[in-house]
């Protein structure tokens, strides 16, 4: 990795810190009556942070406030585009669960949030993959050398494309990597601007329906690409019985979900705005279930984490033991 590019992502880092750091500052002025409030717990909330998927799914059902208003809690939702910036309002502690892939977890625990991994799902691995236009030269991950590859900086695909490399004798530094988040690497697919592109579902669904894109190597044997649901420790420690109930809910969501495939493509349709035939082939490579965190998965989070410590994307070296819970199988 050039200097230049170190530079980058050194400034990305020290962005989020910054933020995270001036919305704290702001929470720390606010009324005396915000902070009784808040001290009192009573009533308790829980204030979801969700993006356009399963949390969607369980807010419009209504289940989770019906199974938490017994216990005097009432629910919140915010909807957010990604997952880094769920973090940074759970660093900040605007919100106290969450959704999120792999990489975005490991980035905020480097900025100090107090995050707190409650679940996880099982491995997805052709849910992501390296996709090229249907003539293009580029047969085998090889060929991928020299070749201008775009990804999104700093997520699950990063990984993956690092891994995906060294298994086939290549390194990073082989390929001339282009940092687009998911619409502009699109964009730069069509335009035949990019060579490849390293990407997820269902914008991967999306550039096989409508592109014609062929897939050079999915993740399948390369790495988990698991997802995520997140607390914070705070949070964690003084509502476990909330956290419970949720993830009960999730799980509730997660079986329909497996007995009822086309009905949930339907719905995610209308969520994503995305053609039914395209998220019908989303959700044909999903894979169903809500785990518990393990020290293996806790494992897996730490070989992302020194991975990207070692291609300078983090500032300093990442402990993700520190955000496991309690009690690890």
């Amino acid at each position: 990795m050039s200097e230049n590019q170190k530079s980058v992502d050194r400034r990305a880092f020290l962005s989020f810190s910054a933020r995270a750091a001036m919305a704290a500052a702001s929470l720390a002025t606010a009324p005396a009556s915000f902070a009784q409030q808040a001290a009192s717990a009573q009533p308790r909330v829980l204030r979801v942070g969700n993006q356009k998927g399963y949390l969607n799914l369980l807010k419009g059902r209504g289940t989770l406030e019906k199974r938490l208003a017994p216990l005097g809690v009432s629910v919140t939702w915010t909807e957010f585009t990604a997952g880094p910036v769920q973090l940074e309002a759970l660093n900040v502690g605007s919100i106290d669960f969450g959704d999120v892939g792999e990489a975005p977890p490991i980035f905020a625990q480097a900025a100090g949030a107090p995050l707190a991994y409650v679940a996880a799902t099982p491995t997805r691995p052709q849910s992501e993959a390296v996709l090229v236009p249907a003539q293009s030269p580029v047969k085998t991950v090889a060929d991928l050398k020299g070749k201008r590859v775009a990804l999104n900086k700093g997520s699950n695909v990063h990984y993956f494309l690092v891994k995906l490399l060294a298994q086939h004798g290549l390194q990073y530094k082989d390929i001339n990597v282009v940092f687009l988040p998911p619409a502009d690497a699109r964009a730069a697919f069509e335009r035949g601007s990019i060579d490849a592109w390293v990407i997820w579902d269902p914008f991967f669904a999306a550039a096989q329906k409508t592109l014609n894109a062929r897939i050079v190597a999915d993740a399948s044997g390369v790495v988990g690409n698991r997802a995520y649901y997140f607390s914070s420790q705070n949070y964690v420690a003084k509502n476990a019985d909330v956290i419970r109930i949720v993830i009960d809910e999730i799980r509730a969501v997660d079986q329909w979900g497996k007995q009822n495939p086309d009905a949930l493509a339907s719905e995610l349709a209308k969520l994503w705005g995305l053609p039914k035939p395209v998220v019908d082939l989303a959700v044909s490579r999903q894979v169903f279930g809500t785990e518990a965190i393990t020290r293996e998965i806790i494992g897996e989070q730490q070989q992302i984490a020194n991975t990207f410590l070692d291609l300078g994307l983090l500032p300093k070296q990442v402990d993700v033991a520190k955000a496991a819970p309690p009690g690890l199988a």
